[in-house]
């Protein structure tokens, strides 16, 4: 299939493909906007600074509104 034309892909979404993530990648919930730094980690959850997105476990989910982890988009660090 290709990408281009496939509706269900959009900019910044990964697709549930933790392969395609850098370890360092920041990702922002596509419901309230709320950033997952791997720098910071996430204190709600009890996530250790320094913990990449594909390593959150199974159950995490977005600290601010409950949201799955693949609600996540990928932040263009290039962006400004």
């Amino acid at each position: 299939m290709n990408p281009a034309v496939d509706a269900s892909r959009f900019e910044g979404s990964y697709l549930g493909d933790a392969a395609r993530l850098p370890a360092d990648a920041r990702l922002e919930c596509k419901i309230c906007w709320w950033v997952y730094d791997p720098a910071q980690g996430d204190p709600v959850w009890q996530v250790a600074p320094g913990t990449a997105f594909t390593d959150l476990p199974d159950h995490w989910r977005c600290p601010t509104c409950d949201g799955a982890a693949d609600q996540f988009m990928v932040i263009d660090a290039q962006a400004s």
